[in-house]
């Protein structure tokens, strides 16, 4: 019943180096970051809902820095971000299953490629990360 599209982004954690990505946190802020530069185009006034775990300072935080990173000069593409949590969302659900169907599509296993196969067709974009 819904009509959504979604972007994606996989990291190559062997890849990485330097302290911020150690840090949980941080590292988290910057995968979002790199998601919401890539859906740039298509948000306005857009009113975001992300999983509500981690500490509350964390999840301000998050906020803070993802509507100061999107909301520059006259554009308003994040209106709101709501946390909230994902057993209780459907949207949240789906989001989950879309990045397990990302993630299962990078490992070796014989069904790697079936699930995000079926979904596909709602696929802007998915980054791999560092290339």
């Amino acid at each position: 019943p819904y009509n959504f599209f979604y972007f994606g982004i996989i990291i190559d954690k062997n890849k990485l180096y330097g302290k911020g990505f150690k840090i949980k946190e941080s590292f988290y802020k910057y995968t979002c970051s790199l998601v919401f530069e890539n859906a740039k185009p298509y948000l306005r006034d857009a009113v975001i809902i992300i999983d509500g775990s981690g500490s509350k300072s964390f999840r301000m935080q998050l906020q803070q820095y993802l509507k100061k990173k999107m909301n520059q000069g006259d554009d308003r593409l994040i209106r709101k971000i709501k946390l909230q949590d994902s057993g209780k969302n459907n949207l949240l659900q789906l989001a989950d299953i879309v990045a397990g169907s990302i993630a299962r599509s990078f490992t070796s296993k014989t069904d790697s490629k079936l699930y995000r196969k079926v979904i596909k067709h709602r696929e802007i974009y998915v980054q791999v990360w560092p290339k």
